[in-house]
């Protein structure tokens, strides 16, 4: 073999997406930077931006998994706290709303590995 990872892992920060950041600069300035050559991923490696996804079905690193269960599992509770904190910009029900969309992406995470 020549030394290439064929595996498809996930970013470190799984909360960050590039993708929707690039969409949201364009719409609103015309501007785009470039996005990164390589990543870091959540099994420690530095891998070419093409090789990671952030869906969980396409993650094929099971360190990579395991992170991103955790790291969903984490947000989820964070922002259910964001949601009970007196003078929160998010009500209850919306945190909520989106601790339970990390929980889904845990389970399937999860349900992959």
């Amino acid at each position: 073999m020549d030394g290439v990872d064929p595996h498809i892992h996930v970013e470190r920060s799984v909360a960050r997406d590039d993708a929707r950041v690039r969409n949201l600069l364009a719409a609103t300035f015309g501007l785009v930077g470039d996005l990164p050559q390589t990543v870091a991923t959540g099994c420690g490696l530095r891998v070419p931006c093409a090789m990671t996804s952030a869906r969980p079905e396409s993650v094929t690193c099971l360190a990579c998994v395991e992170h991103a269960r955790a790291e969903h599992m984490r947000l989820a509770e964070e922002i259910l706290r964001l949601g009970v904190m007196p003078g929160s910009a998010v009500t209850g029900a919306q945190a909520g709303r989106v601790a339970e969309h990390h929980r889904d992406l845990a389970r399937r995470f999860a349900a992959g590995a």
